[in-house]
């Protein structure tokens, strides 16, 4: 029986990127590769640093939303939000110049310089109702669906302006993405049903 070659913490290194697309230093350690091991492969060319501690294979084929999947990485319990959530769910002809992230409202907000994210605060059921999980290049990122981020959009219409939370709403009533119901759902749960109404009522009607 051939013997197995034993594995490298650079092939270990490798190997965690070819799976998981990215790679924050942590899971290198946890990993059982050292840090000096990372530095070399960053000296070599063999992978490269995205940011503080975040790390990719050279020429890694970038999805549309490659800054997602960094800020997934970086922010592990953050669900991405509002015009990032309109913008994946094909809803707003925005671009945001920032990923906008939801965390707890008691949780630490992280100090991270690239990619910009703007971290809004979400709390009780708000936080935890609409999350979907999606992959992208091979990261797991969790963001809110059609729905809620329509009704998270009118919640923080003073931030991102309420014209933008109309045109998420026509959208997704337009392109089918989610019912009247489902909305409805979100805002009574989200206490937001009195700001929503009118305008779901109004554009519903239109639609009839």
């Amino acid at each position: 029986m051939k013997a197995q070659l034993p594995r490298t913490q650079g092939y270990k290194a490798l190997a965690l990127l070819a799976k998981g697309g990215m790679a924050r230093l942590r899971e290198f350690k946890a990993a059982g590769v050292a840090e000096e091991t990372v530095v070399r492969l960053v000296r070599e060319g063999q992978i490269v640093r995205l940011a503080r501690g975040l790390y990719q294979r050279p020429g890694a084929k970038l999805a549309a939303n490659h800054t997602l999947a960094e800020a997934a990485k970086l922010v592990p319990q953050g669900v991405v939000c509002l015009i990032s959530a309109l913008q994946f769910h094909g809803l707003t002809v925005q671009t945001p110049s920032a990923v906008w992230v939801a965390i707890d409202r008691t949780a630490r907000k992280p100090r991270i310089s690239y990619p910009p994210i703007r971290f809004v605060r979400f709390g009780g059921r708000a936080r935890t109702l609409g999350v979907a999980e999606h992959r992208i290049e091979g990261v797991s990122v969790r963001i809110f669906d059609a729905a809620k981020t329509v009704v998270d959009c009118f919640r923080y219409r003073h931030k991102i302006g309420l014209d933008v939370a109309l045109e998420g709403m026509r959208e997704a009533l337009r392109q089918r993405r989610c019912k009247p119901d489902d909305i409805r759902r979100y805002a009574v749960a989200c206490r937001a049903w009195s700001v929503v109404r009118p305008y779901l009522e109004a554009m519903a009607a239109d639609a009839a």
